[in-house]
This record gives C-alpha cells, sequence and structure tokens, in this order.
C-alpha cells in the first residue's frame, strides 16, 4: 500500500479482528491473546501501518518525547557524550519514544520551554554540576526527570551515574597493591573543575581520600587535552616528582598524549611508569601498551536513566540514587 497512509481500519480489516483490537494492540491498555496480537502486529507489518504521533498524543495525553539535554560545552569529550546520548535514545525507541535534543548552553530557559509546549513527556540531563542551576527547575517541573550525575543537594531528585568517588578510589587501590608508593591522577581541563561537574570532582576526591587512606604520596592536576600542554603537565609532574611511578588518567582527550608524552621522556610503561585510565573499555584496549582501567559505563547509564524516568511516567516507585560499582579491568599498563 505504498503512495498512500495505511489505516487502523485497514489493519483491521486485513488482520480479521474489529479496529478497537487494533488499538489496544498499540496503546497496551488491555490483554490481547498472543494469537490476536500477533496476527495484528503481522498486518501492521505486511500493510506498513505507522499509528498517527499527533492522534495517538491527544489520545493518551502524551507526546512520546523525551528531552535529553546535553552538554556541548569546553573540556566535555564529545565521543564520550554520544555514547551516553546513543544509549539513551536506543532506550527511549524501546519504549516507543523519540528523544529531543537540548543543548546545555540553552539552561532553564530551554527547559521551561519545552515543558511549557508539551513538547516533552519527560527529561533526562547530563552535565551536571554541584551547585547546578537546573536542579530548583526541575523541583517545580510536573514532567518527571532524571539526572546522569549528582549535584551536591540531590534530596527530592533521581539521579544514576557511575561511582566517580569509588572509581578514583579503586585506581588507587589497584596501584597501591602493585606496590606503588607516589602516584598522580591527570584529570579533566581545568574548565571542567571551574565548572563544579560533579563527575570530575568526584572522581578527585575518591582518589586523594584512597591517597591518604594507603598512606601513599599523591598528587591530583586537572589535565588539558591538547598534545603540548599534556607534555608539559607529564614533565613538570616527573620533575617536581622523581619517585612517581604511577599515574591514573581521567580525560579520554589525553589519554594517548599522555603515553606519548611519556615515551618522548624516555619512560617505559609498565616499567619505569604504570599508567591506568577512567574511560570506555575500547578507549583502553586501542592504546599502546593496553591500558588497564576502570569503565565509564556509557550504555548502561543510559539505559537505567531511561528505564527510571519511564517508571516514573507510569508513576512506579524509584530509587533517588543509583551509583554503579566501578569495574576494574587489568591489562599491560600495569
Amino acid at each position: 500500500m505504498s503512495g498512500r497512509t495505511v489505516t487502523i481500519a485497514q489493519v483491521a480489516k486485513h488482520a480479521g479482528v474489529a479496529v478497537s483490537t487494533v488499538s489496544y494492540v498499540l496503546s497496551g491498555k488491555r490483554t490481547i491473546s498472543a494469537d490476536t496480537r500477533r496476527r495484528v502486529l503481522d498486518s501492521i507489518s505486511a500493510l506498513g501501518y505507522h499509528p498517527n504521533a499527533g492522534a495517538r498524543a491527544l489520545a493518551s495525553k502524551r507526546s512520546n518525547v523525551i528531552a535529553l539535554v546535553l552538554p556541548l560545552r569546553a573540556g566535555m569529550h564529545v565521543p564520550v557524550l554520544m555514547r551516553f546520548a546513543s544509549a539513551v535514545v536506543t532506550a527511549a525507541r524501546r519504549f516507543d519514544h523519540d528523544v529531543l535534543l537540548l543543548t546545555a548552553d540553552e539552561g532553564t530557559e530551554g527547559i521551561r520551554r519545552v515543558a511549557a509546549s508539551a513538547l516533552v513527556d519527560a527529561l533526562v540531563l547530563m552535565d551536571v554540576e554541584l551547585d547546578d542551576r537546573r536542579v530548583p527547575l526541575l523541583r517545580e517541573l510536573a514532567e518527571p526527570s532524571v539526572l546522569i550525575g549528582f549535584p551536591a543537594e540531590p534530596a527530592g531528585l533521581t539521579c544514576v551515574d557511575l561511582d566517580f568517588a569509588a572509581a578514583g578510589a579503586r585506581c588507587v587501590d589497584h596501584l597501591a597493591e602493585r606496590g606503588h608508593e607516589e602516584i598522580a591522577l591527570l584529570g579533566a581541563p581545568t574548565v571542567v573543575y571551574e565548572r563544579g561537574t560533579g563527575f570530575a570532582r568526584r572522581t578527585r576526591e575518591g582518589f586523594v581520600e584512597a591517597v591518604a587512606a594507603h598512606g601513599l604520596l599523591g598528587v591530583a592536576l586537572p589535565c588539558e587535552e591538547t598534545f603540548d600542554e599534556v607534555y608539559e603537565t607529564v614533565r613538570g609532574l616527573l620533575l617536581d616528582r622523581p619517585g612517581l611511578s604511577g599515574l591514573v588518567v581521567h580525560n579520554e582527550a589525553a589519554v594517548g598524549h599522555v603515553l606519548a608524552a611519556l615515551r618522548q621522556l624516555g619512560r617505559r610503561v609498565p616499567h619505569d611508569v604504570a599508567v591506568m585510565a577512567i574511560c570506555p573499555d575500547d578507549v583502553a584496549e586501542r592504546a599502546s601498551p593496553p591500558l588497564s582501567s576502570v569503565l565509564i559505563p556509557a550504555e548502561e547509564v543510559g539505559r537505567e536513566a531511561v528505564r527510571l524516568v519511564m517508571d516514573k511516567l507510569e508513576g512506579r516507585v524509584v530509587p533517588d540514587s543509583t551509583l554503579l560499582t566501578p569495574l576494574l579491568a587489568v591489562r599491560a599498563s600495569t
């Protein structure tokens, strides 16, 4: 039936059922037998039927759209952000929802605009700062929301993320177990700390606390993204701390530069300096040598954020806080 719009009545006739039965299969509002449901779905597929989004929204009082507020700002590593975004989009489609992208530079005004226009059913927000200006607004909105990240005061919100403080500590634990006595964290770019971005601050706090708990010598430094800046940071660190034997890198854009800088400075990994990273597995595996790492589980976090927001839409009780346990993979670099 290409070339013209297929109607729900045509689907019902093709499947040999009432129009209301097709509607119930699409909406899930009533239980339909497995055989009848399969027959209806086969007819939908055969005829190429697409439910009218406007009519569906009027009937359900929902738009079937989630807003994703995504940071596109200095110091944020876009390839990793896209992993989170892709996971949210894929998970939303499983719930028959589309995703509307809002960039973080729109701030609270963008959130107010889409909420007031009834464009979206719910919101998922990233790039959460400890003192996040969006938080008071989220507490006022009728639309449910989930934050990928934690502000300093998360009460009354729904937040999900990797436990970054535990991730920083896990890296220290691993290096301490390997006998390293002086280590350093090369973290996010300076601008990310200056904004008070939660994941960067918490990783640094977890690292510093674990260094003290193990009785090690350690320092946590911001790390920029260009090779020249990374080289100068690494060179200065080795000059200031000749006993340094372990590095933790929490900056995906800088991982390759750190390894290249160490080679140029005559340091072998892992013989002279052990290096590990907090990053997606494929970033660690592509490095030379492959890096021991704590996984940033972007796909799992994105899926969980969507599941939580859909549960809230359906009126189900959800936990205020979901922290994913960091997973360490040991590779050649340590």
